[in-house]
């Protein structure tokens, strides 16, 4: 099934509308949410084909949301791909760990997010 709707799960405002913009350029339908806690609700009503998630936020972090919502009946079949600034190798195992598909270290490269998306089953 081909992405189409995809949560964006970050804090930064920044980061957020960077995000937006890249994803609606390419054509996708994007929705965003501002912490761990809001991005599981907002999957769960929404049920988004993607979901790409931050890890350093307040309150719930990425990877327990990520964790949270890949042991969920409900949403465990959403992709995630963890976008985040703590790019050591232990970070990105432990991401994987959680649930996620793939890890991207931001900065983000708008080409490489777009083909990492385009390359999901």
């Amino acid at each position: 099934m081909p992405v189409k709707n995809i949560l964006v799960v970050d804090d930064s405002p920044t980061e957020r509308f960077f995000i937006v913009d890249v994803l609606t350029k390419a054509g996708y339908q994007v929705s965003t949410a501002e912490t761990g806690e809001e991005g599981i609700a907002k999957a769960k009503a929404t049920k988004p084909d993607l979901i790409l998630m931050d890890v350093v936020m307040p309150g719930l972090n990425g990877y327990q949301a990520t964790r949270t919502l890949t042991r969920d009946e409900e949403t465990k079949n959403i992709p995630i791909i963890v976008c985040t600034t703590k790019g050591q190798e232990t970070d990105r195992i432990w991401g994987l760990r959680q649930g996620a598909v793939d890890y991207l270290v931001k900065p983000l490269i708008p080409e490489e997010l777009l083909q990492r998306i385009a390359a999901l089953p």
